[in-house]
């Protein structure tokens, strides 16, 4: 079973649309088993868009995302990280595909609502950046024989 860090960004708290985020992934059949609403800090951020640093976008990255609250959450299921990144759409929303979150609702890159983990290694490791394991709630749902084969 995978696991994946989802966020909803700034602009995604700010415009709205967490119930839409996650009613989309909850229809998809994805578990939630983590979720906290908080203003990230400087450290947190740095750490989490290391990959990016010395990058041109890299100051205002980390000035976009400590800018308001975040909706942090782990979400699991098989192929999650694959499933996720396909409901939330391309990077770049004029290329997302239509139907998905950043198709019906961004724009711009930097504006692009979510984040989402893009391998099972990053996502283990995001995952644990972001929460303790204590935070992670292990649970079952009645209707997962009906969405997981296993």
């Amino acid at each position: 079973m995978e696991r994946t860090l989802v966020l909803i960004k700034p602009d995604g708290v700010q415009r709205g649309l967490v119930g839409e985020v996650i009613s989309r992934l909850e229809r998809r059949g994805l578990r939630i088993v983590a979720a906290k609403f908080m203003k990230v800090e400087n450290k947190l951020a740095e750490t989490h868009y290391a990959i990016h640093k010395g990058k041109p976008f890299y100051d205002g990255l980390i000035r976009y995302i400590t800018s308001a609250p975040v909706l942090a959450m782990v979400w699991e299921g098989p192929n999650a990280i694959a499933a996720v990144r396909q409901t939330m759409g391309s990077t770049k929303p004029t290329e997302a595909a239509p139907g998905s979150v950043r198709h019906d609702y961004a724009l711009e890159v930097g504006r692009n609502l979510t984040h989402a983990s893009d391998s099972v290694e990053n996502g283990e490791n995001e995952v644990a950046l972001w929460f303790k394991k204590l935070e992670l709630v292990e649970w079952q749902r009645e209707i997962d024989r009906w969405i997981f084969e296993k």
